[in-house]
């Protein structure tokens, strides 16, 4: 076995700190993927502790919640540095809806990396106008692996490359579900941008 790898009695590999990122559109299973390697940790006998945007109450205000309804304790916080506070005595740190968080969750997730603490984010690499989104594309360059997760497109079945939302809203940080966004392929997501111009021309 490699010398700076050890097994615990159920045979889950500890590894000096790292950064995991799982990234993608709404609706393609970030969360439920960040939700399965935390409960393979937690498995595993390590201390793990996850942590979510305080204004991400979709489903509940604690929990981290997938949409196909899987769920694990979290802890609500309102900035990045709130992280390193409550993470001494932690082996696995996880982290949802990172695109929320402030930039200074970059240097946090380092700062755990080089403590030893594995890190799992997960979190939109792009807002609703395909613009990259919030901390994560920095995090994706820094991190030692990243694993992008695809939704499929509900108009033609194609694997989707962005969000798009579906209700007449500038704001970047829009929370929703199906009623506010749907999953499309970049042919799809280009039909739909012309139709919402043509629907805003003729209202």
């Amino acid at each position: 076995m490699h010398p700076i790898m050890t097994n615990n009695i159920t045979g889950e590999a500890r590894r000096p700190g790292r950064i995991e990122v799982v990234c993608g559109s709404m609706f393609s299973g970030k969360t439920e993927e960040l939700i399965r390697r935390m409960r393979r940790a937690q498995f595993a006998k390590q201390r793990v502790e996850i942590f979510k945007p305080a204004i991400d109450v979709r489903y509940s205000e604690e929990d981290v919640v997938s949409h196909d309804q899987k769920h694990i304790q979290s802890t609500p916080i309102d900035s990045s540095a709130s992280i390193l506070l409550l993470s001494s005595d932690i082996d696995v740190v996880g982290i949802d809806e990172a695109q929320f968080f402030d930039m200074g969750l970059v240097d946090v997730c380092n700062e755990l990396a080089y403590r030893g603490i594995r890190v799992i984010i997960a979190g939109l690499d792009m807002d609703f106008r395909g613009q990259p989104f919030g901390p994560i594309p920095a995090l994706c360059a820094i991190a030692d692996d990243v694993t992008k997760v695809h939704a499929i497109c509900v108009r033609c079945g194609a694997l989707a490359y962005v969000s798009h939302r579906k209700v007449n809203s500038d704001r970047r940080v829009l929370l929703g579900e199906t009623q506010e966004y749907e999953p499309l392929c970049r042919d799809c997501y280009q039909k739909a941008l012309k139709e919402d111009k043509d629907v805003r021309e003729n209202e």
